[in-house]
């Protein structure tokens, strides 16, 4: 499973858990009450433990990336016949802007980086 399906259905727990932990504090059940909590602090833990995970990961590819000896902006033409670029250029990888790694790359454009020049 992967970490966005596990993030996923973590949350989804907890939403069950704090609706049962509401349930049972208008019932005044303390015992219900006291696992509902400790279900909550145990999957929230997890939770966070994962989006670290994720974000480790995230920092781990920009460096990566930032490492390559050449960057630049892929043009249009480029970007019509992507498959045709990416033959050419062996070990290219083309970033999106509006992926999780453009952003944390704070891309504008569409742009590749390259282990030589291209």
């Amino acid at each position: 499973m992967t970490v966005k399906k596990e993030i996923q259905q973590l949350n989804n727990r907890l939403d069950t858990c704090r609706r049962k932990l509401d349930a049972a504090k208008s019932r005044r059940d303390s015992e219900m009450v006291s696992k509902f909590t400790d279900e909550i602090e145990k999957i929230t833990k997890k939770v966070n433990q994962l989006k670290h995970k994720q974000s480790f990961d995230l920092n781990k590819e920009r460096k990566a990336l930032l490492d390559m000896p050449f960057s630049r902006e892929i043009t249009k033409a480029e970007q019509a016949d992507m498959g045709k670029l990416k033959k050419s250029v062996k070990g290219l990888v083309v970033v999106h802007p509006m992926t999780k790694i453009g952003k944390e790359l704070r891309l504008s454009v569409m742009t590749g980086y390259a282990p030589k020049e291209f």
